[in-house]
């Protein structure tokens, strides 16, 4: 049996929010929650992406990040075509349960579509007079 996420209309206390043991996300007006995506092992910040309810059910049922995708407005799980599957060791919440956090072991190549390690590739520099991009 799947758990279900708990409506967070149906929480009316802020400290069930901030300290209670019910995980009730807020979603934007798109139904969508941010994710920060980071490497298990090493810390690396590897992705930041969105998940709706069912992309979060999906993880948590069988092991393996799933996301939405905004630009083609469906479920996404990660690397069911490349390969790149990322095996969550934990999924955590802000104080607020507005952003989340995933650890993973990411298998196969890299995370980035670029078949890089990780989608931060490129610092932000100061330019002569616009900001410039540098791959690091």
């Amino acid at each position: 049996m799947t758990a279900t996420i708990t409506d967070r209309h149906s929480i009316t206390d802020k400290a069930m929010i901030e300290e209670g043991d019910t995980f009730a996300p807020k979603f934007n007006d798109q139904g969508l929650i941010p994710v920060v995506t980071t490497c298990f092992e090493s810390g690396m910040v590897l992705m930041q992406a969105w998940m709706n309810a069912e992309a979060i059910e999906r993880t948590l049922a069988i092991g393996e990040a799933h996301y939405f995708s905004r630009s083609r407005q469906v479920l996404w799980h990660k690397g069911q075509t490349s390969g790149e599957v990322q095996i969550v060791e934990a999924l955590r919440t802000d104080c607020d349960q507005d952003a989340l956090w995933m650890e993973v072991k990411q298998l196969g190549g890299g995370c980035c579509h670029t078949k890089r390690a990780t989608c931060f590739y490129r610092d932000i520099v100061q330019g002569d007079a616009i900001l410039k991009l540098k791959k690091v």
